[in-house]
């Protein structure tokens, strides 16, 4: 597996185009000429398209701009360090406009220009592959990777910013201006799509291994060709955006609900399933739920569809940990995140009569465990052995004012911190590593996408099945009736806040949270006020009280913030080019 990241990602860095000034690194004087028509290099040219795939994902994505965090601070889901100059605080707080949307919040891992940089990457690409030295069968399957990448690309953008220009396979210079207006919603959607069923149609045969495993396949094409879809079949695009968008309508989504389009999605996501390829990674053997937790540590496993391989590192130990395990603190679970999670009989802590408010932890549902750190759960040291982590505020816990954990009075404490996708194993200054891929589309979610699209087609109790599935490999018990504490006979409604709240715990830090509050139109219930925190105090060695306070962070989300808007930069130098309603 280390080849393989040597291959796929370190390469591309290598390269550089100055004749087209395609890349920012101005110090390789390769032109285009001695790029394609070496092998080796053409290869490095595809795998530097390679290398920004995550970059939504990334932990450290706004770290430049004076913080540190992804989109999950611009949901309910975390807390950071309250920092209006990082992206996601400025977000939730309705300070972005055209003008800082990228300068000062993104830096150079921004919604706009790494996905189109990429873009033009596979158009110069795809410009010269047709006389690039390699078999006919190799060039075919490139082609199909780029392909697949600048769909990738796009769907970022149109997910954020709906219908945005479409420069096809137009090779522009990167200082060119290029003055195109914004395509529809509708058309960008099914360029992506058809971009995606060539590609997939390409790959059908194609079998990656060893130094090739985590390029694009046939799967990938299809799990994308789902998110897509079910994305278009939301609220937001399927009408609810476009009803009071005046002349803009057609920009920021479809002019009218089809619920057709939901079937359409269903059937995406279906196409997946069926193809047999994928499962989820089950492991309730060693112990509830392990399966869970034990995917994220794999490069190599049945439920990653695409993913971002990562070298050898712990990264996630150092950005998320506490500081008594030389963590960072970076985004911290929101007590909103830890009422999602149910018991470990499948019922919401309200219902179930394992819930036991005094110790709120025990009896969970096995997912918040491998996903949350809480008062009193035993975790690796920096010297080895694991010892309790206690979130309570007052002497003697590892937080307030005593260890500087990453509690600040009147500050940002929740009283969490992440574990999801961490080596329980690692502290952030233990000499080991873990070898991790970075789980951009995994199967569980092609399942949630299938409960959730047929189940808005009317055929609700079609939707049980995938998400059994699911919450058994969680390690939830099945009950008497063998649906893991599923309500039976759900109507559309309860099955839809079901699977919201489902594909909420499973997902979790997984980069999908900010978008759905907005495809789903929930953000202005759900982003208002202050997310919620813990407050726990100790009354005896082994008693505690736990409070829900307040986050210190204000959330004023207002409806035209459901799409981001086009950076100010590219409004003024393209007359074309309009911005969305509300900015």
């Amino acid at each position: 597996m280390k080849r393989l990241i040597t291959s796929i990602i370190l390469a591309g860095l290598l390269v550089s185009c100055q004749k087209s000034k395609f890349l920012d690194d101005k110090t390789n004087l390769l032109d285009d000429k001695a790029i394609f028509t070496d092998s080796i290099r053409t290869l490095g040219f595809l795998n530097r398209i390679y290398v920004d795939i995550g970059y939504t994902f990334a932990i450290y994505r706004f770290s430049s701009a004076g913080g540190a965090g992804n989109t999950e601070l611009a949901s309910d889901n975390a807390e950071g360090n309250n920092n209006n100059t990082v992206w996601g605080n400025a977000y939730v707080q309705g300070t972005i406009g055209p003008g800082n949307v990228l300068t000062g919040f993104a830096a150079d891992k921004d919604f706009w220009n790494t996905p189109y940089t990429n873009i033009r990457r596979v158009n110069l690409l795809l410009s010269k592959l047709p006389d690039a030295p390699f078999h006919t069968t190799t060039k075919k399957r490139m082609a199909a990777e780029a392909r697949f990448l600048r769909a990738w690309y796009y769907y970022q953008m149109v997910a954020t910013f709906g219908g945005v220009p479409i420069v096809g396979d137009d090779v522009y210079d990167i200082n060119d201006i290029i003055n195109i207006p914004r395509n529809s919603f509708e058309e960008c959607v099914n360029y992506i799509v058809s971009e995606l069923d060539q590609s997939a149609q390409a790959l059908a045969d194609v079998i990656y291994a060893d130094i090739d495993y985590g390029r694009i396949t046939q799967g990938a094409c299809l799990a994308l060709k789902s998110r897509v879809l079910l994305y278009a079949a939301s609220p937001l695009f399927n009408g609810g955006n476009a009803s009071n968008a005046g002349d803009k309508a057609s920009l920021v989504g479809y002019h009218g609900f089809d619920r057709n389009r939901w079937r359409l999605a269903a059937d995406a996501a279906e196409a997946v399933i069926n193809s047999g390829k994928y499962q989820l990674n089950i492991d309730n053997d060693t112990r509830p739920g392990n399966g869970f937790y034990s995917l994220f540590l794999k490069r190599v496993n049945t439920e990653y569809i695409f993913a971002f391989n990562r070298g050898p590192q712990r990264e996630m130990e150092s950005y998320y940990l506490m500081a008594s395990r030389s963590g960072s603190l970076v985004m911290k679970p929101t007590h909103n995140l830890v009422e999602a999670f149910p018991m470990k009989d499948g019922k919401a802590a309200t219902e179930s009569p394992l819930y036991d408010p005094t110790h709120p932890y025990i009896n969970r549902d096995p997912r918040f465990d491998y996903s949350i750190i809480y008062n009193g759960l035993l975790y690796t040291s920096n010297t080895g052995p694991k010892t309790p982590v206690w979130t309570y505020q007052s002497a003697g816990s590892t937080i307030p004012n005593t260890t500087s954990d990453g509690y600040i009075a009147g500050g940002n404490f929740t009283g969490y911190y992440s574990r999801k996708m961490l080596d329980e194993n690692l502290a952030s200054n233990t000499a080991a590593n873990t070898e991790r891929g970075w789980p951009l589309i995994r199967y569980a979610e092609i399942l949630l996408n299938y409960a959730e699209a047929i189940n808005e087609t009317g055929a609700t109790d079609k939707a049980y099945a995938p998400l059994k599935q699911i919450r058994e490999r969680a390690g939830i018990v099945a009950g008497a009736d063998g649906l893991y504490g599923m309500k039976a006979g759900m109507t559309i409604d309860e099955m839809r806040a079901f699977i919201q709240n489902e594909r909420r715990i499973e997902l979790a830090f997984e980069d999908h949270r900010f978008n759905d509050l907005r495809r789903w139109m929930i953000a202005e219930q759900v982003m208002q006020g202050f997310n919620k925190v813990m407050i726990i105090k100790r009354t005896s060695e082994s008693a505690f009280t736990y409070t829900v306070g307040s986050a210190p962070r204000p959330l004023t989300f207002r409806k035209f913030m459901y799409l981001l808007p086009i950076p100010l930069t590219e409004i003024q130098k393209m007359p074309l080019m309009v911005q969305n309603p509300g900015y």
